[in-house]
């Protein structure tokens, strides 16, 4: 799904997925300690009660060309930020032309009927508003976002409308931003972190369009001003969109406004290109990625996971929580805290209208490649293999509810909430009830959660380090494949 259902995901108390890290040297220990350092004293004063939380809801208006407008009031600053959600994204990209999608979102900028590059960038900074679009890969939407103080809200609308009904994608800015495009496709090459991503995607949904993570040098040089202006008017259409605002201007202004901006939008049926199906999980597999004289080893381990509007999408956010969702979930307890081996470790999830993914990743020095998996795949086998102790179930739930509260403090975040109820079609109590289904986990359902979605028969796992101190140690864990880090099989 789209960024900002990640954005949501990290609302509810998971780590954006593969957040930049730091360079996972381990810690030095003074001396040593005993093994079983960590320990939950449980002293902290603890409110039992469950955290009842009501979300405002927005009023839904549907302009006469079909788009669906959500309109949720806020009248604590004097702002307003406007999200729309176009329902096709990088998961239309016809396979030879992975990237158009985005192509197309980062190009609406670049120039329309009305404004040049610069003037539509001068316009924009002039109001001191913010204006953007993307379509990340993996997702199924497109997304422009925009915001800015109220007072030129009536301009922010008409500039993003602008924007989304009158791109122009001229030729000489297409160049422009092929170039940029390049120099940043040649400078993720180089990063393990993405190197990680890009083979554990490619392993995991193999023939789904879920499997493209990038760009490739071809298709960014390939790409024409027609095949922008194609997707764009094909995908592009009021009756496959959502408009969300948040901020404070009545819902009668709102809707007045939007109906000014974008009550003249040609709407036009529009046919979703087929994306298959995901495949039945594979059996688990080690993958190297040799990077002679890495001094880190980038571990990636993974598998499915849920559907948005799956019924286990609550369990499974708890367990993870519990596994690797923090600071103070047990992964990390265990390879930061108590064994030294890296500076952070993680679990975390995604969920779309396909079943997402999910992944446990860290980085360790070369040396512990081997401790640092074996302790992995322990945290694993003990969350499917043993009930969670009340006390620490409490605290993930605890936790969860609470992130989840301060949340509602950020105007965005809470409109992303109600549009992504809209799009995936849930209960519209969804949110009313959400910390009570939280509070509602129990052990078993989080010990049937780990079972079903961190099977040790269908993890893959990537490994992108020196093949020369690890490939022998690896090869403990599973059949083994290598790769050299352009993504060319070495044996």
């Amino acid at each position: 799904m789209s960024r900002r259902t990640w954005a949501l995901l990290a609302m509810l108390g998971l780590a954006v997925l593969w957040a930049p890290g730091v360079l996972a040297q381990a810690p030095p220990r003074a001396k040593e300690a005993p093994a079983k350092t960590v320990e939950r004293k449980n002293r902290a004063p603890v409110n039992k009660e469950i955290l009842r939380v009501r979300l405002p809801r927005p009023q839904e208006v549907k302009l006469p060309n079909g788009l669906s407008v959500l309109v949720l009031e806020n009248h604590k600053l004097p702002v307003v930020s406007f999200a729309l959600w176009v329902k096709t994204g990088a998961l239309a990209d016809p396979k030879e032309l992975p990237g158009l999608a985005k192509f197309t979102a980062e190009m609406l900028r670049e120039g329309t009927a009305h404004r040049s590059s610069t003037q539509l960038a001068g316009d924009v900074d002039e109001i001191g508003a913010s204006l953007s679009a993307s379509a990340e890969y993996g997702a199924s939407v497109s997304t422009v976002v925009a915001s800015g103080l109220v007072e030129n809200a009536e301009r922010i609308l008409e500039l993003m409308s602008d924007m989304v009904l009158n791109p122009t994608f001229p030729g000489d800015e297409l160049e422009k931003y092929k170039a940029r495009q390049l120099a940043a496709l040649q400078q993720q090459r180089s990063s393990p972190v993405f190197v990680a991503r890009e083979k554990f995607f490619q392993v995991l949904y193999r023939d789904f369009p879920a499997a493209t993570v990038s760009a490739t040098p071809d298709s960014v040089g390939a790409v024409t001003v027609a095949q922008l202006q194609q997707f764009h008017s094909r995908y592009y259409a009021p009756g496959n969109a959502i408009l969300g605002v948040v901020g404070d201007l009545s819902g009668e202004r709102s809707a007045e406004l939007i109906k000014k901006s974008f009550g003249e939008w040609k709407d036009h049926p529009v046919e979703q290109p087929s994306l298959g199906t995901v495949l039945a999980p594979a059996p688990a597999k080690v993958y190297l990625i040799d990077r002679p004289s890495s001094v880190q080893t980038n571990i990636v381990v993974g598998d499915y996971a849920v559907r948005r509007a799956d019924p286990e999408f609550i369990p499974l956010t708890v367990m993870n929580r519990i596994l690797g969702g923090g600071p103070s979930a047990r992964l990390f307890l265990n390879l930061r805290e108590e064994k030294g081996y890296t500076y952070g470790v993680y679990s975390r999830f995604s969920a779309d209208i396909y079943r997402g993914a999910w992944i446990a990743n860290t980085e360790v020095q070369t040396a512990v490649t081997d401790g640092a998996l074996h302790e992995l795949l322990a945290e694993f086998k003990r969350i499917r293999e043993r009930h969670v102790p009340l006390a620490e179930l409490e605290e993930a739930r605890r936790a969860l509810v609470a992130s989840f509260a301060l949340s509602l403090e950020q105007p965005a975040a809470l409109l992303d909430s109600w549009l992504l109820v809209k799009y995936y079609n849930l209960p519209a109590d969804y949110w009313d009830r959400y910390t009570e289904e939280v509070a509602k986990v129990g052990a078993e359902a989080v010990q049937q959660a780990a079972q079903k979605f961190v099977e040790p028969d269908h993890l893959q796992i990537v490994c992108v380090g020196d093949g020369k101190q690890i490939k022998d140690v690896l090869k403990k864990y599973g059949p083994l494949e290598v790769y050299d880090t352009d993504g060319k099989r070495l044996e």
